[in-house]
């Protein structure tokens, strides 16, 4: 293959994007050609970082990876092939740009002389490390083969046998059950799905295949939704991971067996997650690994292109669109055509230990609907509205234990979290808040870079329990308890609820102690409630409201049983950086355990809003305590809730 100059990146300039079509896309604007557009400016803009026969690709940024640079030269590499892959694959072979040619020769020079742990500073500025001796290899192998499957036609079946040859055995070692028990055995999956199209090593593939697809079944929850290995862990792995590459697989492979079984639980996440999306495009910042951005977008058009999808093709590109033109708005990608490590521009306090230069270009799952070909009906039916335009909703998704609340008035979303915990550390705050929304993120110290990596995952909070948003504490010793893991206590229409053993800060649990927890949500009012067994009277505990920036949505708390503030009204207290600014403000509600039988109960009022001039919260709920902490809610609009909470349950009456 002869390798063309690099494109030119297409950057946000006016005129760099096709122009807008208001009446087939009257939320957006944006039509296949703005994808298209976008996919070529991004892999335009990183083709100047490629090593001399394009084997690596490494990016500027000052921070690499655990891993080392060769691994993320690699990850810059396989990240973006995957979005070269769906461009061309889905324009049927067509490549004006000569990506495949660029791809091509650095697969040739990568595995070439690959290089091993004692050589990873290398004398070959291409090779690739091996994957016994760096296991990032293991998830960037996914790509590799992914793109290679997909494009096979034009690239892999062009190359000669020698370079096959040693692409193969490069590749094989990630057929091996990996070292971690999560979505990582997906990865082997995908290599062995190339494997078994390319006919190489097809017993060894086949296993590989059935081996991660039997793993990833005793993690299914129902109703779409997978734990991310033997623990609570519910986030954007979901999509982007455990449904992606089974669901693709089937799909490549033609798999109709495989694709009734995973093509449908892909149907049933899809149903609760579309809820997850702002008005605005934003989607939820909730979990690890936020830094992938439109990567959130892997399963709606995974949905569309297999068919297992309860979006109309409206409302799929309506919800894709808004998600990638939001990001582009609002500076994910730099002047020089870049994406940095971060959610709009930069922001250390989110990453992880594994987050290098490069990774945010695991977004490259989000540009999957280039695989549907222009004409496709996703591509020509007419915009529809998001679920936060149409209705004030809350929507508890049960098996992930979370509570979804959107408000039509303003767009915006928030989730309630009652289920689901990170394995990495019951501080982590990316998980360990009660509540998440498309316009707010959890709080950080002002100094707070990434989080501390352990094995391949994050570590603890770098926030101080005091300044941490959201959150319910017992203060020992006059610091704030962190949230242990969140056992699930069940849900229903408008409400959620949960139970942890709460954790002192050098991470030891608060024996004895129990704190139930509920939130009950209507409209954009929020009742929140915790019952507090097993501590000594007298132990002060803390409410925390939400972490907003001057110029976001308006936040409230009122204390309604169990604070001691005059009147419900709190103090307002700085706090840290958000991927929405580097300075917040946030309510806190301060109160006692009394010296009183059965559990001392706290309940508070919360609401965060973009309406302007919002009424204050306590004029949109009435809350009445009767019996053994059963609470009735009188919302303004005449409808009632009522929970009842007590040690072991909590249960709508």
């Amino acid at each position: 293959m002869t390798v063309p100059p690099h494109p030119q990146p297409a950057g946000r300039e006016a005129g760099s994007l096709p122009p807008e079509d208001r009446e087939r896309s009257p939320y957006t604007g944006w039509t296949r050609a703005h994808w298209e557009a976008t996919a070529d400016g991004l892999l335009g803009a990183v083709a100047p970082y490629a090593s001399p026969r394009n084997g690596l690709i490494n990016l500027p940024g000052a921070r690499p990876s655990w891993a080392g640079p060769r691994s993320d030269g690699l990850e810059g590499y396989a990240r973006t092939f995957l979005a070269a892959a769906f461009r061309v694959a889905g324009s049927g072979g067509e490549d004006p740009h000569g990506y495949l040619a660029r791809y091509a020769e650095g697969l040739a020079a990568g595995t070439e002389h690959p290089v091993t742990e004692p050589e990873l500073g290398g004398r070959h500025p291409d090779a690739w490390p091996v994957i016994p001796d760096t296991r990032q290899a293991i998830v960037e192998s996914a790509s590799v083969a992914l793109g290679l499957r997909l494009t096979r036609p034009w690239l892999w079946d062009t190359l000669d046998d020698k370079v096959r040859a040693r692409a193969v055995d490069w590749l094989l070692p990630a057929l091996d059950p990996p070292p971690i028990d999560n979505n990582w055995w997906l990865f082997g999956l995908t290599v062995g799905g190339f494997l078994l199209d390319a006919g190489a090593e097809t017993d060894r593939a086949q296993a590989s295949v059935d081996r991660a697809l039997e793993r990833i079944d005793g993690w299914y929850r129902g109703e779409g939704w997978y734990s991310d290995g033997d623990n609570q862990a519910f986030d954007h792995y979901n999509g982007w991971a455990l449904h992606f590459y089974p669901v693709l697989h089937a799909h490549l492979a033609d798999d109709r067996a495989l694709l009734d079984t995973y093509g449908e639980r892909l149907r049933a996440h899809l149903d609760g997650y579309r809820r997850m999306f702002d008005a605005n495009g934003a989607p939820m910042p909730f979990g690890r690994s936020l830094t992938y951005r439109f990567a959130t977008l892997a399963a709606p058009w995974l949905g569309a292109l297999t068919g297992h999808t309860p979006l109309s093709p409206g409302a799929t590109r309506r919800l894709t669109s808004g998600t990638l033109r939001h990001f582009l708005d609002h500076g994910a990608v730099t002047d020089q055509g870049l994406l940095p490590l971060g959610w709009y521009g930069p922001y250390a306090p989110m990453l992880q230990g594994y987050s290098g230069p490069a990774s945010p270009y695991w977004a490259s799952k989000g540009l999957l609907g280039l695989l549907l070909p222009d004409g496709h009906p996703v591509w020509t039916a007419r915009e529809e509205p998001l679920p936060a335009e149409t209705a004030d909703a809350v929507t508890p998704l049960r098996a992930p234990g979370l509570l979804v609340q959107s408000t039509v008035a303003d767009g915006l979303v928030r989730l309630h979290n009652h289920g689901s915990s990170s394995v990495f550390g019951p501080a982590d705050p990316n998980y360990a808040r009660f509540a998440y929304s498309t316009r707010t993120g959890p709080s950080a110290a002002a100094d707070a870079g990434t989080s501390a990596d352990t094995s391949a995952n994050p570590g603890s909070d770098t926030t101080p329990a005091e300044l941490a948003d959201n959150h319910f504490a017992l203060l020992v010793d006059g610091t704030p308890t962190g949230r242990g893991p969140v056992e699930q206590r069940g849900s229903g229409p408008g409400w959620a609820a949960s139970a942890h053993t709460p954790r002192r800060a050098d991470g030891s649990e608060l024996t004895g102690v129990r704190v139930l927890s509920a939130t009950l949500a209507h409209g954009r009012a929020e009742v929140r409630a915790h019952l507090v067994t097993g501590a000594a009277p007298g132990t002060p505990v803390r409410q925390t409201g939400w972490a907003v920036t001057d110029g976001g949505p308006a936040a409230q708390l009122h204390a309604v049983h169990g604070f001691t503030e005059d009147a419900g009204q709190p103090r307002t207290v700085p706090t840290g950086s958000t991927p929405f600014g580097d300075h917040t403000r946030t309510a806190c509600l301060d109160g006692a355990v009394p010296d009183a039988p059965g559990g001392a109960l706290f309940v508070s009022l919360a609401s965060l809003t973009a309406e302007p001039a919002p009424a204050p919260v306590h004029e949109l709920a009435e809350v009445r305590l009767t019996g053994r902490h059963t609470l009735h809610v009188t919302w303004k609009d005449g409808t009632t809730s009522a929970l009842t909470l007590d040690e072991d349950t909590a249960a709508a009456p």
